[in-house]
This record gives C-alpha cells, sequence and structure tokens, in this order.
C-alpha cells in the first residue's frame, strides 16, 4: 500500500535526504520549497523510485499557502499519511547585529512554518484518527548557543508547542503521533546561505554528520513514532551537559562556541535565504561543503533504533549476574 508524505523543505540538506529515503521506503511524496531548481531536483529524485512526486511552491511562514499546499497533497496524491517539518531559515549574527526585521523572519520560518505545517497536517488526520507527524528540531532546543538567537528561540518554541500538542492529542485519545526528532550539526547547504555577519564562513558545529543520518532516523520515527528522538551522539551529550551542568556549557560556549562555527576555508557564498530561495537557479542537494569530515553513521542514532533489544539485553546480562552471584554465595561456606 503506497503511503503519502509531506515534506517542507525538501529541496535540500535534511529535509532532501528525508525525501529521497521516504521515496525509496515506497511513499509518494509532496515537496514544499521556494525553490524551482531545488524542487525540480526533489521531484526527479522520488520519480528515480518509481513513486509520484508533487512540488509545491510555498512559503511555510505564510499559513494560508501551507493549507492550499496540504489540499493540494491530498487532491493530487490522496491521503496524507506523514508529515514532516523540516524547513527553516538561519543567521550566524550576535544578536545586537541582527535586526527585527531578520529576528522575525528566522522565527517566522522556522518556528511558526512548523506551527503552520502541524495545523494543516492534523486538520486532516484528526478526523481520520491515524497520521504521524514529525517536527525536526535541534540540540539547540534544549542548549542554545551564541551567534544563533533566533534560530535557537524557534527551536526551543518548536519543543514547547509540541510537547504542548502531544498533550492535546493524548486527551482526547486521538491516534494521532506527533514526534520531534533532534538533530546536531550537519553537512547541509545551510552554510552557503546562511545570513552571516561574521568574519569566517559559516560552518556547522563539529562533530558533523552527514544529512542521510538524520533522514534515517526520521524515516525509523515516522514507522515507530515516540515521543522524542535524538540523533547524533553530540545531541546526547550536549542535552545531556545542559541538564547537569548549565553553567559549565555557558562557560565553555562563551569561549568556543563563536569560533568553533567559522571556518577560514574559502567555499561557496550564496547569499542569504531570509527572504528568497538560493535553489531557484541552481540544484542544491543534500550535502554541504563539509564532506570530508562528516559522519555517515552514528552509533547514538543506531542504539536509539534498537533500545528496546538493547534493554532487553541489559536486562538479561543484569539477571545473570544477579543469579551466579546468588549461586556463589550460596556456595559459600
Amino acid at each position: 500500500m503506497t503511503r503519502t508524505a509531506v515534506v517542507t523543505g525538501g529541496t535540500a540538506g535534511v529535509g532532501r535526504a528525508t525525501v529521497r529515503e521516504l521515496a525509496a521506503a515506497g511513499y509518494d511524496v509532496a515537496v514544499l520549497a521556494r525553490g524551482q531548481a531545488g524542487l525540480d531536483g526533489a521531484v526527479a529524485d522520488v520519480k528515480a523510485s518509481r513513486q509520484r512526486a508533487l512540488p509545491v511552491v510555498c512559503d511555510v511562514a505564510d499559513a494560508d499557502a501551507v493549507e492550499r499546499a496540504a489540499q493540494q497533497a491530498e487532491e493530487d496524491l490522496g491521503e496524507i499519511d506523514l508529515w514532516i517539518n523540516v524547513a527553516f531559515v538561519g543567521s550566524l549574527a550576535f544578536f545586537w547585529d541582527t535586526t527585527p526585521e531578520e529576528f522575525r523572519r528566522v522565527t517566522d520560518v522556522t518556528y511558526y512554518g512548523q506551527v503552520h505545517g502541524t495545523r494543516a497536517a492534523l486538520a486532516r488526520m484528526r478526523p481520520r484518527d491515524r497520521g504521524v507527524v514529525i517536527n525536526v528540531g535541534s540540540a539547540m532546543a534544549d542548549r542554545s548557543i551564541p551567534l544563533q538567537a533566533a534560530y535557537c528561540g524557534a527551536k526551543h518554541a518548536i519543543k514547547g508547542f509540541t510537547e504542548s500538542v502531544i498533550t492535546e492529542l493524548a486527551h482526547e485519545k486521538s491516534r494521532v503521533r506527533v514526534c520531534t526528532v533532534q538533530l546536531p550539526g550537519l553537512n547541509t547547504p545551510q552554510f552557503t546561505w546562511n545570513l552571516a555577519r561574521v568574519e569566517g564562513h559559516p560552518r556547522p558545529v563539529a562533530p558533523v554528520w552527514q544529512p542521510e543520518v538524520a533522514a534515517r532516523a526520521i524515516r525509523f520515527l515516522a514507522e515507530h513514532p515516540r515521543r522524542s528522538m535524538w540523533v547524533g551522539l553530540a545531541t546526547f551529550y550536549t542535552i545531556l551537559g545542559e541538564r547537569l551542568a548549565p553553567k559549565l556549557v555557558d562557560l565553555y560556549l562563551a569561549r568556543y562556541g563563536v569560533a568553533g562555527q567559522q571556518t577560514s576555508e574559502d567555499l561557496p557564498r550564496r547569499g542569504s535565504n531570509l527572504d528568497a530561495p538560493r535553489d531557484a537557479e541552481t540544484d542544491a542537494g543534500a550535502h554541504g561543503p563539509f564532506d570530508d569530515e562528516a559522519w555517515s553513521h552514528d552509533p547514538q542514532t543506531w542504539a536509539s533504533r534498537h533500545r528496546r533489544a538493547l534493554l532487553g539485553a541489559g536486562s538479561g546480562a543484569a539477571a545473570l549476574v544477579g543469579a551466579l552471584l546468588g549461586r556463589r554465595g550460596r556456595a559459600a561456606p
């Protein structure tokens, strides 16, 4: 049975890798984004897996446009089974160097884009009492870093918003699932088109993973929905560090966080995509310029996907050790 998925921001980075992953898994995919060349490339990827694709030019900051896109997806592809909110815009600048208009734009796309997507999805899923919504977050939903006040604020807001919706669905005993996935630094084109007011070229915080790592986790979450999933060892220790010693993390980021998001390498600069897409004429694909250091696999994600088996093995090992110690105790003179 063919399923229908909607991916916002599906032309580049994690969104693009997710479009490919879902198409390979047998989903028809509606891709919502602003850049025509990126949309054309994403459609080609879906068709290469012999699935149907629907490209929709859409700015997710516009609630009415998102609603129209959802309606078009159901008319052209069928009932939406899965909605994934990936679209965002970002900046690399100190808060005081960011204008109110720029701050609002980051918030409108990154936060309200997910609100609008969730609203459009739930309007269709709740009456049918089935479906999955995945809101793509970040380790920065729990631990903010310098130079990204607007983005971090939006990701914190997504986490709070999603948790509230989860409780509301539980209140009405709905079988619709809303999930979050928290991601680490990834090798995506965002670092070639972030708004940047720093001396160096923007880069992801190390260690860096390929977007396919995130895409595989998103597909797994779609098929095994849970409240939240962490991707990347860096996400694990960032969130854990914030919970255990936030002041120490403050001090660490104050010393290393600014330089850690810049490189002196001469890398592509496409210009800011806050107000206009940078893949309108040239398809950017899923990867950014950091392939040489990006990891293609992640033990944290593997462990998260197999947590039941690991817990079972751990319980079995503990029981075995307990039994052996008990036998030794009984055999002792």
